[in-house]
């Protein structure tokens, strides 16, 4: 515990924490996606559930650091270059995030709203929960690579990932009702998926993708969003009895 009481141990905890909510937003979003499906009466027990599985699987990765360092050795090679499993990992759920985005675009656009009914009551709770684990599991492993990149201490990497699940536990519930208040957020929001999907298709092909760029761009696309919707709502036409 004496890390904690040293400048350089507590400015490592709050950059390391700062660092894991960043990486934690896409984590948010999806499981705002998906629990949105769920009857009202299911949606906090499943956010909370998936934040604390995937605060599960992080701490549980931390432990096997060892292993972890063994997903980026090479198991094959394919068209000319190294293949590992973490390569793999990031693959596979980089190709389920863009299905599934895609998909979920496709009902929220095309699909008439009997359709996006049914599909509302199609939410099965079991298979919702098992969709945010695998994409937890995905999501882990950047927050896992970063703490162990960032910090050498393992009680730092936990206690900062403890923080942030804490700030998403709070904050999760504000962000899926804001999201499902506003039909164009929820777009948005399956955009980001889709780029977050393609971004871990790209890195698990070889090909490093700078997340700054990513996040910039998601953070300036809700930003001109927020600006549109404040900007509706002031055109919004008064009604002559709301005037007096």
């Amino acid at each position: 515990m004496g890390v904690f009481l040293t400048a350089d141990g507590l400015l490592a905890l709050a950059t390391l924490s700062a660092m894991e909510i960043v990486l934690g937003i896409d984590n948010v979003v999806f499981i705002a996606i998906l629990v949105g499906r769920l009857p009202e009466a299911q949606r906090e027990i499943a956010r909370r559930l998936g934040l604390i599985l995937a605060l599960g699987i992080r701490i549980g990765l931390l432990f096997t650091i060892s292993w972890m360092m063994g997903l980026t050795e090479p198991l094959f090679t394919a068209f000319g270059g190294a293949v590992s499993g973490r390569d793999l990992i990031l693959l596979g759920g980089g190709l389920f995030l863009i299905f599934k985005a895609t998909w979920e675009v496709y009902e929220k656009v095309e699909a008439d709203p009997h359709e996006q009914a049914a599909a509302a009551v199609r939410g099965v709770f079991l298979w919702v929960l098992l969709q945010i684990l695998l994409l937890d599991i995905v999501f882990s492993l950047d927050s896992v690579i970063t703490a162990v990149g960032m910090a050498n201490d393992l009680s730092i990497m936990i206690t900062a990932m403890v923080i942030a699940m804490l700030v998403m536990l709070v904050s999760a519930g504000t962000v899926s009702r804001f999201i499902d208040q506003h039909p164009s957020l929820k777009i948005l929001a399956l955009a980001f998926l889709l780029l977050i999907g393609v971004m871990l298709v790209a890195e698990g092909m070889g090909t490093h993708v700078n997340k700054g760029y990513i996040y910039f761009a998601m953070a300036f696309s809700l930003l001109v969003e927020l600006l549109n919707m404040r900007y509706r709502r002031a055109r919004r036409p008064v009604s002559p009895g709301a005037r007096h």
